[in-house]
């Protein structure tokens, strides 16, 4: 926004400093622990936890392909009603939760940050 002393790259300088202070903690603790470098989690060997990773990557890479055709307000909602199947909602929690979501993210990305998103299908009722 005009007028202000910092720039659009202060935020996420902020969050890499941020990150690379807990990577250092991270790598200090681990060093000080006599346990092999690379072990793989005991949630690993769960079909649950599997499907969870499965479900995020397809649906990024869903999202990538299909919010420019279907928008993100469609394409939020059928992510996060899937994601939140998936953890084990009813859909009683599932669909409010997944709509009232996407509408914040909207306003967050939208009104309070200017970031334009894809109305895909809903372009005629864009404001």
């Amino acid at each position: 926004m005009p007028g202000q002393k910092f720039g659009p790259a202060w935020f996420p300088g902020l969050i890499a400093v941020g990150l690379a202070l807990c990577g250092a903690l991270l790598i200090g603790s681990g060093m000080r622990q006599r346990a092999p470098w690379v072990a793989a989690p005991e949630w690993v060997h769960s079909p649950r936890a599997r499907a969870g990773i499965a479900a995020l990557i397809g649906g990024l890479v869903f999202y990538v392909l299909a919010a420019d055709a279907l928008g993100f307000h469609i394409t939020g909602v059928l992510l996060l009603a899937v994601w939140i199947r998936l953890l084990g909602a009813s859909w009683r929690v599932t669909l409010p939760v997944a709509i009232i979501a996407t509408l914040v993210i909207h306003f967050s990305f939208y009104k309070l940050l200017r970031v334009p998103l894809p109305w895909g299908v809903l372009e005629g009722w864009a404001f």
